[in-house]
């Protein structure tokens, strides 16, 4: 999907959806704890692609790489079921790009979230390095758009058990 010159940002973006592979089904007989986040990294090369971060721009020396997700599973998939995927831009800086990937089943019924950190790198450095102006351009244009939409509650969660103390950071 890409967008046309001034039409407006959809907001949220639904930019990917498949349908569970045999391959993708596990012991369990549900979609297999990988496969959400192969999903998940379906719907971030589909925003790449709409953003023009393709084959040619990865051969150029530049490409977007994860740095941190959060998944959360929320719902047993079976073989055969449509997933689609929405994606929120929740934030962007000159080298950051912070999603959050909501997955739906063919029910509409949500079945997984995934919040992500994202880092724009020069791959011949080795190191983070600013986005192009038409691409941070675009992701700005996205983020302005998506900025009326909710921060879902699941975006910055801690991992903890209650009750239990703190693990120690640092």
């Amino acid at each position: 999907m890409s967008r046309q010159a001034g039409s407006p940002v959809p907001a949220p973006l639904w930019l990917h959806e498949a349908i569970v592979r045999v391959e993708w089904v596990d012991y369990n007989g549900h979609l297999t704890e990988w496969a959400y986040l192969l999903m998940v990294g379906d719907d971030s090369d589909a925003l790449f692609r709409f953003l023009g971060v393709d084959d040619d721009y990865r051969a150029s020396g530049r490409s977007i790489y994860t740095v941190e997700t959060h998944m959360h599973h929320l719902r047993e998939v079976t073989l055969g079921e449509r997933l689609r995927l929405s994606l929120h831009v929740l934030g962007v800086d000159d080298k950051r790009l912070h999603i959050a990937h909501e997955m739906h089943c063919g029910s509409g019924a949500l079945v997984a979230t995934a919040e992500q950190m994202l880092l724009h790198v020069n791959t011949r450095a080795g190191k983070a390095t600013p986005f192009p102006p038409e691409i941070g351009g675009r992701l700005r244009q996205i983020r302005a758009a998506h900025a009326a939409l909710p921060v879902p509650g699941y975006v910055g969660h801690v991992m903890g058990i209650p009750g239990e103390p703190a693990v120690a950071r640092g």
